[in-house]
C-alpha cells in the first residue's frame, strides 16, 4: 500500500478543535489548475496560514520569493507529474501552518532554487538578505538525498552540520521529507520501503527531539502504512468501528461543567489518537476500550490554571494516581510541557487528560518551529554574532548540541550512523548538576563516565572517579535526575581510559572519545586482571617506563615504587587489584602489548593466570622508596571515627589520595583509603596505628576483584 493511496491524516473527528491537518491543507493549496493565472491562489494559502499566526507579518517578501521560485522552477516536473513548484509550496505551507516566522517561510520557498536552478546564493543574499541566504545555504548543503545504503549516513551527517547553528534548517528538511512521504506512491515499492525505514529510524526521532508533534505523527502514520500495510488496515478498521460509541464526549462535557462551576476559564477538547498511537495502545492492552481512541485536552491561559484544573479533576473524579506526570515543572528534553493525569468517568471509563496553556499547546504541536526566530526576541532578524563566530541558538535543545559535538569526532559515516540511531532511540533525558552551578543533559541510564566526557571532553581520559551528591563514587555509577556530579581528574594527564569504560559509557560523546583513545594507543599496557575497580587505565607515563641506565632490565616506578624484570625494553606496571609494594613477594605476567603486570603472590589473579596457561615472569623490587597503597579499615560506627583515622594516617606522614566510607551495616563501617607513603617500609607501622584507633577491629590491604580474563 503506497503512502499516496492512504489517508492516515484524516481519522474520524470528534468534538472539539481538530488538530493541525497538514495533509488536507496541502491538497487545498495544490489541487487547483496549474495555469499561470492560478499560481497566486497557491501562495495565497501560504499567506493566509502565515497571517493566522503572525497577523502583522509583511507578506511582500513571501510574494517576491514565490515569484523567484516559480520562475526558476518553471518547466521542471516532479515524478508525480506535477509542476515542481508545488513541492516548495507544499513545504512552505506545512511550516506556515505550524507557525514558522517569515524568514523561515521565505527560505523554504527558495530551498531548492540554488541546488536545482540557475539561482545563486549571491542573488538570494542580494534580494532577501543574509538570514534567508544562510538558511537556503544550510538546506542546499544537504544535497539531494541518495537513498542508497552508503549515502544516507553521510547525508544526515551533513544535515547535522548544516543545522548546527540554526534549527530552522532542520525544520525545513523535516517539512521537505513530509511532503516527499505524502507523494511516495509514484515510486517502486522497494524504494518506498527504503525511504520509509530511514524516515522511521532518523527523521521521526529528530522530529520528536525538536518537539514537532504535528509533523511527527503524520510521518509515523505514513511510515506505518508503507511498512506494515496489514496492521495499518486493521487499525483503520478498528477506529472506524469505534466511531459510533464515543464515551470521551460525555466525560468532556462533565469536565467542562466542573470547571465552569469552579470559575476556571478553559477549553475542553477530545483529541483523537493517530493511527500509530492506537496501534501501540492495542499492542499494550490487547482489547481496546472506548476511551482508548483519544484523550481529553484542557487548554487554559496561565500556568497556575493548569494546577487549578488538576485539583478540580482530582476532587470531582476518581484519579488514577499512577498516570500523573508533571511536565510543567520538569519539561521534556524537547521543550514539551503539560500535566498528564487520568480520571474515571461516570460509567467506569478511564480517560487520559492533558492539561496545558495555549502557549504550551502551540509548542507541543510545533516545537522549536513555534518559537520563531531564535536570534531575535522582537521577531526581526538579528545579525550580531559572538566574537568566536559561533551562532548561539537559545532554542537548540541540549541533545542537539551533544550530537554536534560527537559527530565531529566520529571516524567515519558508518560509526556516525550507528551512534546517531542509538542516541535517537533514547527518548528520555535527565538533568544533573555540576558543582560550579551548571547543568548537564544526559540520557536516562547515563553514568559518571558519560558526565565526565560531557563536561570535560577528551580531558576526561584522566578521570579516576567522581563524587555524586558529595560522596565518592565509581565511574560506573548510574546517575539519577537531579544528582550533583563532580568528575575527579588525575593530575597525570598521560593516563587514559580502560576498555572497561565502554561497558559503562552510554553516550556517543563518551564512547567515541574512549574508542578513539584506545585505537590511538594500541600498545598501551593493559591487563584484564590488573584494572582497578574504578576502571582507570594507566598508560605510559614519565617515571613508569623502562628506566635509563639499565639496558638489560626494565622496571616500573608506578606510584613511586620500582619493580624490575629481567627483560630489556619492557614496560612494567603494578596491578590495581592487589596494589603490591615493597617488601611484598611478587610475580609478574606478560599481557597484551608485551607489558608485564606485577601482582602480589597471594593475589587471586595469580592462580587464575596460571590456570589459563600464563607463565610467571620473575620480578624484583628496585631502590625507589615511595609507594601508593589501598587499605581497608573495618570498624564499629562511632562519632569522630573518620577524624581519628585520618589523624592516624597523617601521623605516619601518609597523604590521602582518595577515601570512601560505605554506609553503616549492623553498626559496622568500612573505610577504604588510597594512600601515598614516603617509604614503603613504613606500611606495617601505619597499619598498626590505624588498628589502634578505638573502634577499628581490622586493617588490611585491599583485594579488588579483577575483571574476567
Amino acid at each position: 500500500m503506497s503512502a499516496e493511496a492512504t489517508n492516515p491524516g484524516a481519522p474520524i473527528r470528534r468534538r472539539g478543535r481538530p488538530r493541525i491537518d497538514l495533509r488536507r491543507l496541502g491538497r487545498v493549496a495544490l489541487l487547483g489548475p496549474a495555469s499561470r493565472d492560478r499560481l497566486s491562489d497557491a501562495i495565497g494559502h501560504v499567506a493566509e496560514a502565515h497571517r493566522a499566526h503572525h497577523p502583522d507579518a509583511d507578506l511582500t517578501v513571501l510574494h517576491r520569493a514565490y515569484v523567484l521560485a516559480e520562475s526558476s522552477h518553471r518547466g521542471q516536473m516532479r515524478k508525480s507529474g506535477e509542476p515542481y513548484i508545488t513541492h516548495p509550496l507544499a513545504v512552505t505551507l506545512i511550516l506556515a501552518e505550524l507557525g514558522a516566522e517569515t524568514t523561515t517561510l521565505t527560505a523554504s520557498l527558495l530551498h531548492d532554487t540554488v541546488e536545482d536552478t540557475e539561482v545563486t546564493l549571491d542573488q538570494v543574499r542580494e534580494q532577501f538578505g543574509e538570514e534567508v541566504c544562510y538558511l537556503v545555504d544550510g538546506v542546499t548543503k544537504l544535497e539531494k538525498v541518495d537513498y542508497g545504503a552508503a549515502a544516507e549516513p553521510e547525508t544526515f551527517r551533513k544535515m547535522l552540520v548544516a543545522t548546527g547553528d540554526d534549527v530552522r534548517v532542520m525544520s525545513i528538511k523535516l517539512a521537505d521529507r513530509l511532503h516527499n512521504m505524502r507523494t511516495l506512491g509514484v515510486m517502486r515499492p522497494e524504494k518506498q520501503a527504503r525511504i520509509a525505514k530511514v524516515t522511521r529510524d532518523v527523521l521521526i526521532p529528530l522530529a520528536e527531539r525538536l518537539g514537532v508533534q504535528a509533523l511527527k505523527t503524520e510521518l509515523e502514520d505514513l511510515v506505518f502504512a508503507i511498512l506494515h500495510p496489514e496492521e495499518y488496515a486493521h487499525t483503520r478498521a478498528v477506529i472506524s468501528a469505534a466511531a459510533a460509541a464515543d464515551p470521551l464526549t460525555a466525560i468532556a462535557d462533565r469536565v467542562a461543567g466542573v470547571l465552569r462551576e469552579a470559575d476556571i476559564t478553559a477549553e475542553v477538547l477530545v483529541r483523537p489518537r493517530h493511527f500509530v498511537s492506537v496501534h501501540r495502545v492495542r499492542i499494550k492492552r490487547g482489547e481496546l476500550r472506548g476511551s482508548d481512541f483519544g484523550r481529553l485536552l484542557v487548554l487554559v491561559a496561565e500556568d497556575a490554571d493548569c494546577y487549578a484544573v488538576l485539583g478540580e479533576l482530582h476532587t470531582c473524579f476518581t484519579p488514577v494516581i499512577s498516570e500523573f506526570k508533571d511536565f510543567i515543572a520538569s519539561p521534556k528534553f524537547n521543550l514539551y510541557q503539560s500535566l498528564h493525569t487520568a480520571v474515571v468517568g461516570p460509567d467506569g471509563e478511564v480517560a487520559e487528560v492533558l492539561i496545558r496553556t495555549h502557549r504550551m499547546h502551540k509548542v507541543a504541536e510545533a516545537g522549536v518551529i513555534a518559537l520563531g526566530n531564535p536570534y531575535a526576541a522582537d521577531g526581526t532578524s538579528a545579525n550580531t554574532e559572538p566574537a568566536d563566530g559561533e551562532r548561539a541558538d537559545p532554542t537548540r535543545p541540549g541533545w542537539l548540541s551533544r550530537l554536534l559535538q560527537w559527530q565531529q569526532s566520529a571516524p567515519d559515516p558508518d560509526t556516525f550512523w550507528t551512534t546517531l540511531r542509538a542516541d535517537l532511540a533514547q527518548d528520555r533525558e535527565i538533568t544533573v548538576f555540576r558543582t560550579d552551578g551548571g547543568t548537564l543533559g544526559l540520557p536516562v541510564g547515563a553514568t559518571c563516565v558519560d558526565a565526565a566526557y560531557a563536561q570535560y571532553g577528551d580531558a576526561a581520559h584522566s578521570c579516576i572517579g567522581a563524587r555524586v551528591n558529595g560522596r565518592l563514587a565509581t565511574l560506573s555509577t548510574v546517575l539519577g535526575d537531579g544528582d550533583t556530579v563532580q568528575p575527579l581528574l588525575a593530575e597525570d594527564a598521560a593516563s587514559g581510559p580502560s576498555p572497561d569504560w565502554l561497558d559503562h559509557a552510554t553516550t556517543p560523546t563518551a564512547r567515541i572519545a574512549i574508542t578513539g583513545w584506545l585505537d590511538a594507543h594500541p600498545q598501551a599496557p593493559e591487563t584484564a586482571a590488573g584494572i582497578p575497580p574504578d576502571g582507570r587505565r594507566t598508560g605510559p607515563q614519565p617515571g613508569r617506563s623502562a628506566r635509563p641506565g639499565r639496558p638489560e632490565t626494565a622496571g616500573a616506578a608506578g606510584r613511586g615504587v620500582s619493580a624490575v624484570v629481567e627483560r630489556p625494553d619492557t614496560t612494567v606496571r603494578l596491578a590495581g587489584c592487589c596494589t603490591p609494594v615493597p617488601p611484598d613477594a611478587v610475580t609478574g605476567f606478560t599481557v597484551r602489548g608485551g607489558a608485564v603486570t606485577v601482582h602480589r603472590l597471594e593475589c587471586p589473579v595469580v592462580g587464575r593466570m596460571e590456570a589459563v596457561g600464563r607463565v610467571r615472569v620473575a620480578v624484583s623490587w628496585g631502590d625507589a622508596a615511595e609507594c601508593r597503597v589501598t587499605l581497608v579499615a573495618e570498624s564499629f560506627g562511632r562519632p569522630r571515627l573518620l577524624a581519628d583515622l585520618t589523624e592516624a594516617i597523617a601521623g605516619a606522614d601518609a597523604a590521602v589520595i582518595s577515601a570512601t566510607v560505605e554506609p553503616p551495616s549492623e553498626q559496622r563501617v568500612r573505610h577504604t583509603y588510597t594512600l601515598q607513603l614516603p617509604d614503603a617500609a613504613g606500611l606495617p607501622a601505619l597499619m598498626r596505628a590505624m588498628r589502634d584507633v578505638p573502634g577499628v577491629y581490622d586493617v588490611s590491604r585491599a583485594q579488588h576483584p579483577a575483571a574476567a580474563l
